[in-house]
């Protein structure tokens, strides 16, 4: 490359980072001029073609189409190509033990069912009985009572109740510590599923080799005033899953032992389980302050 290409290149990029100067805003100007100067360093990095340019609005435009109020492909996109994860970490910053953060991922709903502590939030989705338990504790170890948690997961046959027609509600609910910040209930055993990958972002992992599938894991959200608000999943152990997850959300203080538990074997609050084997998982909670 001549020296006077790189200069009209440079000029370029200089002249588009300039046309940012004038923002009002600080915040948005800092963040319109340092993108500009990435993305014209990407394109001249790679020297991309017109006609790669051309595919990826194509991607991005087809990504656009198939998103609608129960599935968020932009959010895939972020997933898989690990931001979603970095943008958690560079606003979770590390403090003392406090539970480490992961993706939200694109199945949240807000208004999950209130369950009480000891209820089921499976609502009738297939899977393994859990029985799930722990504490919530600020990082001095003290108990926070009243911490409201939400719980979600996909069903034995890897989807999410969103991903259904019927509108049903199932294996997601919410509910509140008690006194000593103690919390527990049933929910099913996590098993792996695939991401949506019949789209614009499971054409992209198809031709770049990678899996669509997530390690096993179940969510958490935990809110308690003054303390920062956590989201999270944990893992289960054993999972061959672990180091490959399609959305780079497994950390290895997150992997828990779910203890399977045969048929028969009686449940921690007396359930009838209707002789069904089912699986047993602890998981203290550590919030950072606010």
């Amino acid at each position: 490359m001549t020296d006077e290409q790189q200069r009209r290149e440079q000029q370029l990029a200089d002249r588009v980072a300039a046309s940012f100067d004038g923002t009002p805003d600080a915040r948005l100007k800092e963040l319109m001029q340092a993108l500009t100067r990435h993305l014209h360093a990407f394109v001249r990095e790679v020297r991309l073609t017109e006609a790669e340019w051309q595919q990826a609005i194509a991607f991005l435009t087809a990504a656009g189409h198939i998103t609608d109020d129960r599935r968020q492909e932009f959010i895939l996109l972020s997933d898989v190509l690990g931001v979603s994860m970095q943008t958690i970490t560079v606003n979770n910053e590390a403090y003392l033990d406090a539970t480490e953060a992961t993706v939200v991922g694109p199945f949240f709903v807000a208004g999950a069912p209130e369950i009480p502590l000891g209820g089921d939030i499976s609502g009738g989705a297939p899977g393994r009985p859990c029985w799930v338990e722990g504490t919530v504790t600020d990082t001095a170890g003290r108990p926070v009572p009243g911490a409201r948690i939400e719980v979600w997961e996909a069903d034995d046959d890897g989807f999410y109740d969103v991903q259904y027609d019927d509108d049903r509600v199932a294996a997601r609910g919410r509910l509140t510590a008690g006194p000593d910040g103690s919390f527990r209930f049933w929910a099913i055993t996590p098993t792996p599923y695939p991401i949506p990958h019949d789209g614009p972002v499971g054409r992209l992992l198809a031709a770049t080799g990678r899996s669509p599938m997530r390690a096993s894991h179940l969510h958490f959200l935990v809110e308690a005033p003054g303390l920062r608000t956590l989201v999270t999943h944990i893992f289960v152990r054993g999972d061959d899953r672990l180091d490959s997850d399609s959305v780079f959300g497994v950390r290895d203080s997150l992997i828990r032992d779910f203890e399977p538990q045969p048929a028969g074997a009686p449940a921690p609050d007396g359930r009838d389980l209707g002789g069904r084997p089912w699986s047993r998982v602890r998981f203290d909670i550590v919030l950072a302050p606010s």
